[in-house]
C-alpha cells in the first residue's frame, strides 16, 4: 500500500476535465449502497427490539444506542482522511468498501444470537463501525469519478439504491413471517426466527453488493486526479511550516478554547451527579470534555512544533471547514435529530401508542414491531421512488426550496402518528417521512461536493458525519430522560419533537450559500 502527498495534491495544475460516465457505470459504483443500506435498514429496523427482547427499558434503548453514532463519529473522518492518502491494486476507496462489508457481514450473523443485552451492545458497535467503514468512501467515490454536473445523479442514484435495500431489509421480518411461514414469536428473552433469518439474508446481500461495486468500477489513479481541472482553484496552497507563528497562535488558541469546553463539560457532570439526575445526561456533558481535551492536546501538539501530524491536520481543517458546509451542518444536526428519533422510538410508540401493549412477549407487540418493519420499508420504497423526481423539482426551484419542501413533508409524516389509531394510516405517514429520506440522501451532499477541495475530499465527506452523528448523540442523551421525565414514559411525544425538529431543518436549508467556488485554507491561518 502506498499513500499520496498531500502537498502534491494540492499542487494540481492540469485543466482536463473529467469525462462523463454512462448511466450503466454510475449503476455499477452506486450497487454497494444496495447493500450497505440492508445493514443500516436491519438495525434501525430490529436492534430496539433486540435490546427490549433482551430485557432492555425503554428509557434505556437511547443509551444503548449510542455506541453507533458514536462510532461513525470516530470512524468516518479517519477513514476519509487515509482513503485520500492511500492507493493500492484495488484503488483508493474500494480497498475500505471490502473491509468494511467482510466486518460487517459478521456483526450481522452474530447480532441475533446475542445471549445477553452486553453482548448486543457490543455486536452493535462492532456492527456500526464495520458499516461506517464500507459507507463513508462510497460518499467521496461519487466526488473522485463524476464531474460536477453528473454529481446530482451520482448521489441520487446511491439514494435510489438506499431505497431499495431500505424496502427489502425493513420488510424481511415481516415477510418471512407472513410469506413463509417463519415463527416471529419466542421463549422470554429469545430473539424470533424471522430476525434471525432476516440478518442472515442481510448479511449475505450486503457483501455481495459490495463486492459487485469493487470489481465492475474503476476508480483514477493520483496522476490522473491531478491532472483534472476539477475544483483546481479549490487546491490549499502549501502549509506554514511547523513552528512557525501562524501555528503557534492557532495553538494557543486551540489550548484555551479546549480548556474552556473541557471545564463546561466538567461542571455539567458534577451537575448531573450531585443531583442525581438520567445518566443519560452524562452522555452530553462526557462529550463536550472529550470534544475539548481533542482541542487540548491539538494545541500542545502545535505549540511544540509537531503540526505535520495527522491528528493536527484532521483538527485544523475541522475548524477551517468551507462556509456551505458550515451552514449545511445546522441543517443536518435538526435532521438527523428528527431520523434518531423515529428510529429509537417508532417500535415502542407504535405498539404503545396504536396496538396498546407494552409486552414484549405478546402476539400483539410483535405484530406491531413487524408492523414497524413494514412502515420504514414504506418510507424507503418512496425515497427510491422519488430519488430522481428532486433533481428535476430543484432545477425548476432550487436545491435550497427543494430540501425545504421535501423535510416539510417528512416533519408532517412524523407529527400525524401521533393522531393515528389505525396502523394502516401509518402507511400515509411514512409516505412524508420517504419524501424526506431521499432528500436528506442527496441534496445536502450534492451541494457540499462543489464546496471541497479535490484532495480533501474523502476527508471532509467524513467530517460531514460528524452532523449525522453528533445529533444522534445528543438525541441519545436528551431523549430517554425528556421522554421519562416530561412526557411520563410515553414514546409517541418523541416523535412529535422529532417532526417539529424536521419542519425546522427545512426553513434553515434556505440560509445555505448553494455555491462551488468556496476556498479552504491548508489550517485556516491568517
Amino acid at each position: 500500500m502506498t499513500t499520496v502527498s498531500s502537498s502534491k495534491t494540492a499542487s494540481a495544475t492540469g485543466t482536463r476535465r473529467k469525462p462523463l460516465l454512462s448511466f450503466s457505470q454510475i449503476w455499477n459504483m452506486s450497487f454497494g449502497f444496495l447493500g450497505i443500506q440492508f445493514g443500516f435498514a436491519l438495525q434501525n429496523a430490529n436492534v430496539s427490539r433486540i435490546f427490549e427482547t433482551l430485557g432492555a427499558n425503554v428509557d434505556e434503548i437511547p443509551v444503548l444506542w449510542v455506541a453507533a453514532p458514536l462510532t461513525g463519529l470516530i470512524v468516518q473522518p479517519i477513514i476519509g482522511y487515509f482513503s485520500d492518502r492511500t492507493w493500492t491494486r484495488l484503488g483508493r476507496r474500494r480497498p475500505y468498501f471490502l473491509a468494511g462489508a467482510i466486518l460487517a457481514t459478521a456483526a450481522l450473523f452474530v447480532m441475533p444470537n446475542s445471549p445477553a443485552l452486553w453482548v448486543a451492545a457490543v455486536t452493535l458497535w462492532v456492527m456500526d463501525a464495520s458499516i461506517n467503514v464500507s459507507m463513508e468512501p462510497f460518499r467521496a467515490f461519487v466526488g473522485d469519478n463524476l464531474p460536477s454536473e453528473q454529481r446530482t445523479t451520482g448521489f441520487a442514484m446511491q439514494s435510489f439504491f438506499i431505497g431499495v435495500g431500505a424496502v427489502v431489509a425493513s420488510a424481511l421480518p415481516y415477510l418471512l413471517t407472513n410469506w413463509f411461514g417463519v415463527s416471529n414469536e419466542a421463549a422470554q428473552g429469545v430473539i424470533p426466527d424471522s430476525v434471525k433469518w432476516s440478518f442472515y439474508l442481510g448479511g449475505g446481500v450486503f457483501l455481495l453488493a459490495v463486492l459487485w461495486t469493487v470489481f465492475t468500477s474503476k476508480e483514477y489513479s493520483p496522476e490522473e486526479l491531478q491532472a483534472f481541472g476539477d475544483h483546481a482553484e479549490h487546491q490549499p496552497a502549501e502549509a506554514t511550516f511547523p513552528g512557525s507563528e501562524p501555528y503557534l497562535k492557532n495553538g494557543r488558541r486551540q489550548v484555551r478554547n479546549g480548556l474552556i469546553a473541557t471545564g463546561i463539560g466538567a461542571v455539567l457532570t458534577f451537575i448531573f451527579l450531585s443531583r442525581g439526575l438520567d445518566k443519560q445526561l452524562l452522555i452530553f456533558s462526557g462529550m463536550i470534555v472529550i470534544v475539548g481535551l481533542l482541542f487540548v492536546v491539538a494545541g500542545l501538539l502545535q505549540r511544540g512544533g509537531n503540526a505535520r501530524n495527522s491528528f493536527v491536520t484532521i483538527v485544523n481543517d475541522l475548524e477551517n471547514m468551507p462556509s456551505t458546509m458550515k451552514q449545511l451542518a445546522v441543517v443536518q444536526f435538526f435532521s438527523w435529530f428528527a431520523l434518531f428519533a423515529m428510529w429509537i422510538y417508532t417500535t415502542a410508540a407504535v405498539t404503545s401508542h396504536i396496538y396498546g401493549t407494552t409486552d414484549t412477549t405478546s402476539k400483539a407487540y410483535n405484530d406491531g414491531a413487524d408492523w414497524v418493519g413494514v412502515c420504514f420499508a414504506a418510507y424507503s420504497l418512496v425515497s427510491a421512488l422519488v430519488a430522481f423526481a428532486i433533481p428535476v423539482l430543484a432545477r425548476k426551484t432550487s436545491r435550497r426550496v427543494a430540501h425545504l419542501i421535501c423535510l416539510v413533508c417528512g416533519g408532517l409524516g412524523l407529527i400525524s402518528i401521533y393522531f393515528i389509531s389505525n396502523p394502516n394510516l401509518l402507511i400515509l405517514s411514512m409516505v412524508g417521512v420517504g419524501i424526506a429520506w431521499a432528500s436528506i440522501l442527496s441534496v445536502p451532499y450534492a451541494m457540499l461536493a462543489g464546496a471541497l477541495p479535490a484532495n480533501k475530499m474523502g476527508y471532509y465527506m467524513g467530517v460531514f458525519n460528524f452532523f449525522i452523528t453528533i445529533p444522534q448523540l445528543v438525541a441519545a442523551a436528551l431523549l430517554g430522560f425528556i421522554v421519562k421525565s416530561v412526557f411520563g414514559g410515553q414514546p409517541v411525544y418523541a416523535l412529535l419533537v422529532g417532526g417539529i425538529s424536521m419542519i425546522l431543518a427545512g426553513l434553515l436549508s434556505l440560509r445555505v450559500d448553494d455555491k462551488d467556488d468556496i476556498h479552504v485554507d491548508e489550517i485556516g491561518l491568517k
